[in-house]
Formats: structure tokens, sequence, C-alpha cells
């Protein structure tokens, strides 16, 4: 087995790898950012190492410079967790290069499915039918336009090169493709570091069905169950389950083989995930993700394998262990991604900020995966993804009722967490029953009741003055290798500057805020403030123009998403106080309406 494995990965996935190699003996080598230099996953990997930067593209996409740790570090392999490059051909063929091992398929097949057009292609060599649509990169909206004219609106714009909900854009008319594409290819960009995207027929009212598929360097392939994946938000998934609720098993029998036959048609090695649509009874090849997925867990539950484990004995050489009929799966599993987003009466906002406090619930058939602890700072800059919480139960039921148990017992203060959406989907009688869609949450859920509770306010300095001191793990960092040291300091937050202007500020729990603000300023006003720190991508608007109640003015990008800013009432314009480009912090202005 290894002795050495890289994660070139950051949050609560790399976290997860770690813990799998120090149970299997392997020694375990971090890379992190200027922002992440304390993260959960660099205190726990044996060794870590800098890759300079803030943003995504500065440093977990660096490829020059995590090929300089591996060389330093003499890791054997490297794990890809999910998103970044986990699915980026260019990266797995520049690893396997340099003669280290990629846990993951070879680029070859990366190539293939990583791309989702050349993965379409594929499934309809292997006799798998697709959702319609153009098998091919887009050029222009126009390429959109003739689609939705000829196989009805809406359509759906996606990115190629990646996954996650991101850079997809539903489109409902021709007025709205030349926005929504540029949008779509923005995003993918950012976070994907490649802008292709296609498009294809939006489904009505589909459920949103994967496959995992394991496959190895001895011909061996196998699907071990099928998972539901149809509560999401922005097509981006919110709660997962294993068994699919109310599925036939003629069908999930028929959708595991010809997973198998997608895996095998692009010679595929690893762990791997077919997605597909399923509706009326039939199912359609949505793509292949080229790696482990986010929601790996229940799977786990439900068949009672280590999937990293796994990942890593195929990736060594081994054989799977075991044969397509040996594979048992017992009971039922739910897992809710916990974000850093205020639910806000269905906006879903990011919520980035430092975590003052946070309780895991505990419990049987109960399990955390984060990758944040209390003290950690959930970043405008990465995912906000900060922990997933899995439950299992002896039916769907009683794991249901458990989830719902064990999100009421965690605790999470000084960020807002989707924890009251999830809540609310599993109390709903149409989760219980099974009949929601993809589209379920934003069409039919009432949300507006739905808010994250206000954050608490900071604590009080002590009354007598006195100074207090704590123990402080300290960073060194020799030629960009971190080192620890422990020092007794004042616990005073450190000071960090305004994003946007304002001076300085107290950073951690003296910056607790009230509950997130709604995208504008206050009612009616003509003043549009942003709701959360991130960058602005585009200004939409110029003085001297006029605007409507609820028209986009600026589009934000927080957390890898892109977020409309909308003027509260109609008037002129007088004043645009950003360009694209600009870091904006929570309740700054940036456009005034008069």
């Amino acid at each position: 087995m290894f002795s050495k494995v890289l994660i070139a990965n950051r949050g609560e996935i790399a976290v997860r790898v770690i813990r799998t190699c120090r149970e299997l003996g392997i020694r375990t080598v971090a890379v992190y950012s200027d922002l992440d230099r304390e993260a959960l996953h660099v205190r726990l990997a044996d060794e870590a190492y800098s890759l300079g930067g803030q943003t995504a593209a500065e440093s977990y996409l660096n490829t020059e410079a995590i090929l300089d740790v591996i060389r330093r570090s003499g890791a054997e392999a490297v794990h890809p967790g999910y998103g970044f490059f986990s699915e980026n051909t260019d990266f797995a063929r520049a690893i396997t290069d340099l003669g280290v091992t990629f846990i993951g398929p070879p680029p070859e097949a990366i190539e293939v499915m990583g791309d989702k057009v050349s993965s379409r292609l594929a499934a309809e060599k292997a006799g798998v039918e697709g959702v319609p649509g153009r098998s091919e990169f887009l050029s222009s909206a126009d390429e959109v336009i003739s689609f939705g004219n000829e196989h009805g609106w809406p359509v759906a714009i996606k990115a190629a090169f990646g996954g996650g909900g991101r850079g997809m854009r539903v489109v409902k008319s021709a007025a709205e493709a030349p926005g929504a594409l540029e949008s779509a290819q923005s995003e993918a960009l950012k976070g994907f570091g490649r802008g292709e995207c296609y498009v294809e027929r939006y489904l009505t009212w589909p459920r949103h069905i994967e496959m995992q598929v394991f496959c190895d360097t001895h011909g061996n392939a196998v699907w071990l169950g099928e998972r539901d994946c149809s509560s999401q938000r922005r097509h981006q998934k919110l709660i997962e389950e294993s068994p699919a609720p109310e599925f036939p098993d003629e069908i999930r029998q028929a959708m595991g083989q010809a997973a198998v036959k997608v895996a095998l048609a692009c010679g595929y090695l690893n762990a791997g995930t077919v997605e597909f649509l399923y509706q009326d009874g039939a199912f359609y090849f949505l793509e292949m993700n080229t790696r482990l997925q986010v929601e790996h867990p229940v799977t786990e539950m439900v068949t009672g394998l280590d999937l990293v484990e796994l990942q890593l004995r195929i990736a060594w050489g081994e054989a799977i262990p075991f044969k397509q009929t040996d594979i048992v799966r017992f009971g039922h599993a739910i897992e809710c991604r916990i974000n850093a987003e205020n639910p806000a009466k269905g906006r879903f906002l990011p919520s980035p900020g430092t975590i003052t406090k946070f309780d895991r619930p505990d419990g049987f058939g109960t399990r955390t995966d984060a990758g944040y602890e209390a003290g950690d700072t959930v970043s405008q800059y990465y995912d906000n993804l900060v922990a997933k919480m899995i439950v299992w139960g002896a039916d769907r039921d009683s794991a249901r009722r458990r989830a719902i148990r064990a999100l009421e017992e965690t605790e999470i203060e000084g960020i807002a967490t989707t924890i009251p959406a999830h809540l609310a989907i599993l109390r709903h009688p149409d989760f219980a029953a099974a009949t929601h869609s993809t589209k379920w949450v934003e069409e039919t859920l009432d949300l507006s009741e739905v808010e994250a509770p206000t954050k608490p306010a900071a604590e009080e300095a002590p009354a007598d003055g006195a100074e207090a001191r704590v123990q402080r793990d300290v960073d060194v960092e020799v030629d960009g290798r971190k080192f620890k040291v422990k020092l007794w300091v004042p616990d005073v937050a450190p000071v960090v500057a305004v994003a946007g202007g304002g001076g300085a500020r107290a950073a951690g729990p003296a910056r607790a805020r009230g509950a997130a603000h709604h995208g504008t300023g206050a009612e009616g006003s003509g003043t549009v403030t942003v709701p959360m720190q991130g960058t602005i991508v585009k200004v939409l608007v110029n003085v001297g123009d006029e605007v409507e109640a609820g028209q986009p003015v600026c589009i934000l990008e927080a957390m890898k998403m892109e977020n409309n800013v909308n003027a509260e009432k109609s008037g002129k314009v007088t004043e645009v106080k950003v360009k694209a480009g600009d870091t904006v912090g929570a309740g700054d202005v940036v456009v005034v309406v008069e």
C-alpha cells in the first residue's frame, strides 16, 4: 500500500480522505491557500505545504504549485477529492507523467466522461439513452435559441467540465439565452477552470437518481446501489438518500447495468458516479462524474463499505474484493449538506464568516463529516459546504425521523446555515411520501417563514479588565513547509482590513453579526447594498438608467455562486459605486436609486 498520499483538495473531503489514510497507516500531505493556513485538514495531516494565494485559481487550481509540493513531499499518490481538479484531464496526466499514482480514473477516461458532451456520445455508443440535447459545445446564444425553438422551452445550459449544479442555467425564453450563457460560462470558468457549456432539454418533474460504480484493473466492474438526490435548490443538492424511495427494483437493476455499461465503454477505473434523470417510469443518462461524490457516505452507510479505502486499494492495484452478487444493501441512509447559507425565505444567501460554536449531533446511526470546527472561518472564495450530517435507519421513515432529531441537536453559530431548510424538507408530507422532484424545493415547498436564526452577539470583555491568555498553535513556514509551535498569547481577536473600505475590524467572535441581509437595503430603499461579502462580477446599470423594483443592478459572486443584487424601488440610478472585480463586504452600498 502507498506510504504517503497527497490530498489535492480542502474542507470536509480532505478531512475524510485523511482519516481513512490514517486508519490504513498511510501518511498524508495537505496543501493549503493563505486563507486555509489554520484549516482543519491542515491540522489533521502529517505534513502541510503552502500553495500561496487566496482564490481557488491562485491556490487549489494552481497545477505547478501542486506538482512542486508533490516533488518536495515525496508523495506516491494524489487523491483529488471532488471539485477543483478532480475531473481535469490535464491535471491527472501531469500527475501520472511524474510517475505518481492518480487515485481516480485514467486521464483518457476523464477526457471522455469528465466532458459532459463526450460522455453523452459515449453513453449513446453503449446503448444508454440520454436526455435530448446537443452533443457539442455552444459557441453562441443563437444555438440555445434554435434548440429551444425546436424542442420547447425551458432548456438547460450546463457546464461541460463541471458538476454540483455550478455553471448551470435554466433558460425559459429566447430573450434570456444570451445572459444565461454568459453567466453559466463565467461560473464554470471560475469553478472548474473551463468555461465550455452545452444545452439539453429541461424535464418538467424529474427525480435525480445516480448509480455508484467501481472498476478495477483486473476487469471487474460493479454497481453498489443508487442514491436519490432530488431535493435541490439552484440545481445543487441539499439532501441525498439511499436507496431511492418508491423506485421499482426492475428499474434499479436496469439502471445499475446501464451504469456499468457506460463505465466500461470508456475504460473506466476506480470510483465513479453515473447520473440519471427518472420520470414517468423511464430513465435518461445525464452525465458521469469521474470522481467520488459528496454524497458517497449514504452508500457507505447502507453497504458497510469504506469507499475511500476501496479507492486506495484499487489505485494500488488490488482487485475489488467482492462480486456483484455479493453486494447487500440494508436499511436506509439520509445525508443533509449543511451549507453556509441563510435559507432567507427561499433565497439561500451565502453566509461566509467565522464559526463561533459548532456542536455536532450524536447517537445511534448518526455521523457527521465536517471540514470545520469552532473558530474556523468559512471563506467567500470557496465552496460553502460546512459539514454533512448522515444518519442510518432500519427503514426510510426511521432514518427521516433520526435526521430531524440530529439536525435539532446540531448547533452552529457565527454563520447562518441551511439547517432550517433541511428541517422544513424532512418534515414535509411530500418528502415523507417521496412525491418530490428536483424542482420541488423551489416550486412547491413553502419556505416563506424559514430563516436562519440571528447570529449571537459578541461576548463581553472580562469586567475586571484582566487580560486572559490562551494557548495557541502558531504556524511557521520553512521553505514553504508548515510546522507548528505552541505559544501562550493574550486572548485578543486579531484586527483585519475590511473589504470594500471602512477601516479595520476585529476577526472571529467579535465580528458576529445580526441576521443576514436580504440583498438590498431597507424596505423600499433607494440605497442598494450587498447581502454578503463577495466580488462584483458584473454591473448591469449605469448612472441615468431607469430601473424597476426587483430589477438586478449587479451580479455578486460569493462562495462560487453568482447572486443578483436587486433594486428595491423604481427610479433613476444616480450613483454606481462599484465596478466589475471589486471586492465588497456585507452592507456595502453598490448603487443609489432616486
